[in-house]
């Protein structure tokens, strides 16, 4: 018998599992509770892409006589060699099999549906691509493929990562949910409740916790748990997550309540101790709670008792014991190396620090805990959380799934890290502020960084500071071209229909997109339409912004809210041509269109300056060292050689410093005694134990022994060691 069942319900991630679940696991190991957790979206699709599941989907299919279109009746005529490959291409994408790659890239081989129409624009693409990857990308088409046959002749809410996400998404009231719950199961449906049927009869829970962080989480969560009540009614059953915690904040109809027991919002630890020491109570003693919507009398209530909540150094390490770590599936949708990140390779997921440190972007959830509470936690116990997950899962990759990791933390994590020498690659999303140097950067891919993504949004200096993002485009393209530089790639997320946008900015936007490209400082991009949600500053003063918000009667979820530009402009027109230009520009091509090919309706030309972007970063001034910045040094210690030269009678002797790096060696010279002092201070400034040095302290040290420290700091041989790894921050 297990104290607590997490769940999380379909569908989130093929490649990796959700986080929140491994979160709470974590946090109630540190309370001796006895737990299990699940994704049961990724066992569903394990079930489901089974050569007898599959037989099934196509005989129901065909039963019900659903198979209309050309695509549909293609797929069915070739079902034999989907359900004869389909267990090997799943073990394929498992990381198994590897040699199944070169019988996948072969011409032919795998039965080809709609998905693989694109093709022909990326065949050249896979000249970079690797063999695996390619044929990870063969088989995400013909698995996606599938999916659109399930979609139009078995169920139609199924989808990968959205199941029945229509559902969810701005639910203001729940009749039409709780109308789709009173109906038949669906044939997904069906897998899921044996599946949950079998790991209840297993673990016997005293209540079942579901994570629903997405609006296509939603649906099934609520199947389930009325499975529960139906089936196992003496369980408790409740809900937390991302979309409570934004969605439901408001809810007023007590039918939802005949599904869970208990709804918790924002941090879920305290809540859910409270939760299943008021269960083990029985009746008995008085009952507290944390943030929990109950019904009492008839009537939704909010009990939010005095207690506070834990710090972060009190949580505990993520637990991802339970999970199916070995059979996540690897896909790759499209042929772009900084955009594969989020569905290729199994990443363990941490956080570095709890809410946004910046806080402020006028589009965000700030005002809700979860990004305004803003609590960091030490480098020390970061890496020691990362140490105990390698040891649990064996996989050595992070995604830090903050909302902004702070650019301070970043560097105490890659200090601390490469002071254990810890092997580990990360990525992590970032505002793209000034403190990024070139230095900075250079630190962090030497700790293991390979990526960070951050925000653009509008690329507008005017609607940048509306949004109060704290950048400038300016300062976005010289942090950008400091990851790229120190060979962390870059992915920009892009933001068009913001409150009192012009159509000439949205086409300016789109050209200071196209240069940044262009020049090579992104890799990767995405753009999305302007979404008004109810706890952003835009939300709570739509006035402020220049636009009408058309609320409506809420009795069950809140957060998008229609509303009205007082511009007029329909800013969805721009969707197709933003996106298709986007496409182009990550694979490196069609920088030369004018941006007008892009669109089928007339657009203003661009006022963007054809060179802003290149100057931007050419006019980019030197900044002298500050007095109180540390000096590291992450190469190797030189060998010392000594060079005699004499001119007109007079010998003088240089020291010749030798580095050897993985990839090639360089030399310096200096003057013997200078080269020798160097030879000794680098050793100091490694990255170790010892305490770092200041720029000051350097400098009072040379000039104990030397004087013109300045002339001796830029000169040629010490300029070329700053772009060897002599850092500065």
């Amino acid at each position: 018998m297990k104290d607590i069942l997490l769940i999380t319900p379909p569908f989130t991630q093929l490649n990796t599992p959700y986080p929140a679940t491994a979160y709470l696991k974590g946090f109630l190991n540190t309370k001796n509770k006895s737990v299990y957790q699940m994704d049961l979206g990724m066992e569903v699709i394990l079930q489901l892409f089974t050569k007898e599941k599959l037989q099934l989907v196509f005989n129901t299919a065909f039963e019900n006589k659903t198979i209309v279109s050309d695509n549909a009746q293609r797929i069915y005529a070739l079902r034999d060699s989907y359900l004869k490959y389909i267990a090997d291409i799943i073990r394929f994408l498992q990381g198994k099999n590897q040699t199944f790659a070169r019988l996948i890239c072969t011409d032919h081989f795998l039965p080809r549906a709609s998905r693989f129409n694109q093709l022909d624009d990326l065949d050249w693409a896979f000249g970079t691509m690797g063999l695996q990857d390619k044929a990870k990308h063969l088989c995400t088409l013909l698995l996606e493929d599938l999916s659109d046959f399930i979609i139009e002749c078995v169920d139609g809410n199924f989808g990968f990562s959205r199941y029945a996400e229509s559902l969810g998404r701005s639910a203001n009231d729940f009749n039409e949910l709780y109308d789709e719950l009173q109906e038949e199961i669906t044939f997904i449906d069906a897998i899921t409740l044996d599946l949950l049927e079998d790991i209840l009869e297993e673990t016997k829970p005293r209540i079942v916790c579901f994570s629903v962080p997405f609006p296509g989480n939603l649906y099934s969560a609520f199947r389930c748990a009325q499975y529960i009540k139906a089936h196992f009614p003496n369980i408790k059953v409740a809900m937390g997550g991302g979309f409570p915690n934004t969605e439901l904040r408001q809810v007023t109809d007590t039918r939802v309540f005949s599904f869970f027991d208990f709804i918790t919002l924002d941090d879920g630890e305290l809540p859910i101790e409270l939760l299943l020491k008021n269960i083990l109570l029985e009746g008995n003693g008085e009952k507290e709670y944390k943030r929990t919507l109950v019904v009492e009398n008839g009537k939704i209530t909010y009990k939010n008792c005095s207690l506070p909540d834990y710090k972060q150094n009190q949580l505990g390490t993520p637990d991802y014991s339970d999970l199916l770590l070995d059979q996540y599936l690897s896909v790759i949708e499209i042929a772009n190396p900084m955009h594969s990140l989020w569905s290729d390779g199994r990443w363990n997921k941490l956080t570095m620090a709890h809410g946004c440190y910046w806080g402020k972007c006028t589009f965000c959830d700030i005002s809700l805990d979860y990004i305004k509470l803003y609590e960091p936690i030490t480098a020390n116990i970061l890496v020691d959380r990362m140490e105990e997950i390698i040891a649990q899962t064996g996989e050595t990759g992070f995604h830090f799934v903050d909302e902004a990791a702070p650019p301070a933390l970043m560097k105490s994590l890659a200090i601390e890290i490469i002071k254990r020498k810890l092997t580990v690659t990360w990525w992590t999303n970032i505002r793209f502020e000034k403190n990024f140097t070139k230095d900075l950067c250079l630190l962090l891919q030497a700790s293991g960084c390979i990526a960070v993504s951050g925000g653009l949004e509008v690329a507008s200096d005017r609607l940048l500071k509306l949004i109060d993002k704290g950048v400038t485009v300016e300062q976005v393209a010289r942090v950008t071209r400091n990851f790229t530089e120190a060979n962390i790639m870059v992915h920009c997320y892009l933001m068009y229909g913001y409150p009192t946008q012009t159509i000439q900015e949205t086409v300016d936007s789109l050209e200071m997109v196209r240069q940044l490209f262009k020049i090579g400082v992104l890799q990767s991009g995405f753009w999305h339409q302007f979404a008004l949600t109810a706890h952003s500053p835009v939300g709570i003063n739509p006035k402020d912004y220049a636009i009408t918000p058309h609320h409506k009667n809420i009795t069950f979820a809140n957060n998008d809210v229609e509303f009205t530009d007082h511009t007029g402009i329909d800013h969805t027109q721009f969707s197709y041509g933003l996106k298709k230009s986007l496409f182009n520009f990550m694979y490196g091509v069609s920088f030369e269109l004018p941006l007008q090919d892009w669109f089928n309706f007339k657009i203003p030309k661009t006022s963007i300056h054809p060179d802003y972007i290149y100057n931007a970063l050419e006019n980019e001034l030197p900044k002298a060292p500050k007095p109180q910045q540390k000096v590291y040094w992450l190469g190797t210690i030189p060998q010392l050689s000594y060079l005699s030269k004499s001119k007109r009678g007079i010998t003088r002797e240089s020291a010749v410093l030798h580095f050897h790096e993985h990839r090639e060696s360089f030399s310096i010279s200096l003057e013997k005694e200078h080269g020798e002092w160097l030879v000794n201070k680098l050793a100091e400034l490694q990255i170790s134990e010892n305490k770092a040095i200041s720029f000051a302290n350097l400098k009072t040290n040379f000039e104990v022994h030397f004087e013109h420290f300045e002339l001796f700091w830029s000169s040629k041989a010490i300029q070329k060691l700053r772009n060897k790894g002599l850092l500065l921050f």
